[in-house]
């Protein structure tokens, strides 16, 4: 079993914050641990001016918001594909203690920044969007990028569209939320309420769905949409069901959740 794991909370520092590591399934017992940011220490009292419980030498907040993805790149050969807030995305060979196979930034990275949570992959490329929000700015950040899952080359990059929703409390076109992909199509929400398809293949934009606004429900209640942040779209059965509206960390608000047929 792997896991990625946040930063460390309180003083001292440990080698298992910011890291992947690896668990045999029948005992628990820890096989090994790859650490990619040291003394990451933080809380959200390092927000507050007494910084009462915050560590005495804070870290940028950079951990990981998602579990690693395995994928087999050749007979025998397997990596582990790890996004960070940092804005590196990883990959980790789990059958040579996590030895680092290569690290491509993506993004600047931060707290509310880099690779927030999560990429997907396919057996052909992994997919990740980058956040890098700035509150004042909201024309920064964004992107979706396709590399080659056994080098990290670059495939493609979707630049961020210009929001349509300049203008409004929480608007920007930073993509925080979780990547999904499904044969062909790679699905990426905008903290401007957008749902994208992109080509997997090139990137191209396949369709593209607002969900700022209001809707009618099944059950009769308000419902509206709004930023997309922490989930992604979840597809089975040959539906796509997506839950609109983030208010937190600056977002915009919102209570609907959307099931879409082909």
């Amino acid at each position: 079993m792997y896991v990625a794991t946040g930063n460390g909370y309180a003083d001292p520092p440990v080698r298992y914050t910011d890291a992947v590591l690896s668990f045999d399934l029948e005992t628990g017992s820890l096989q090994w641990a790859c650490q990619l940011a040291e003394s990451d220490g933080w809380n959200f009292s390092c927000l507050n001016p007494n910084r009462v419980s915050c560590p005495e030498h804070a870290g940028p907040d950079v951990d990981f918001g998602s579990s690693p993805i395995l994928r087999t790149i050749a007979p025998g050969r397997r990596v582990l594909l790890a996004g960070q807030k940092s804005g590196m995305l990883h990959a980790l060979d789990p059958d040579a203690q996590g030895k680092i196979v290569w690290q491509v930034r993506l993004g600047h990275g931060g707290p509310l920044g880099g690779i927030e949570w999560g990429p997907a992959a396919d057996h052909h490329a992994v997919y990740a969007a980058v956040s890098d929000i700035e509150d004042r700015r909201p024309e920064q950040g964004g992107g979706l990028f396709a590399l080659r899952i056994p080098t990290g080359e670059k495939i493609w990059y979707a630049a961020p569209p210009k929001p349509a929703c300049l203008g409004k409390p929480g608007c920007s076109e930073a993509q925080m939320a979780p990547v999904t992909v499904i044969p062909g199509v790679v699905f990426s929400g905008s903290m401007d309420g957008h749902l994208r398809a992109f080509g997997a293949a090139d990137g191209n934009l396949l369709w593209d769905f607002d969900t700022l606004r209001e809707f009618d429900t099944v059950n009769s209640v308000t419902a509206h949409g709004g930023s997309l942040n922490a989930t992604g779209p979840v597809i089975a059965a040959g539906m796509l069901y997506l839950c609109s509206g983030y208010g937190q960390l600056g977002g915009m608000p919102g209570n609907v959740l959307l099931a879409f047929s082909p």
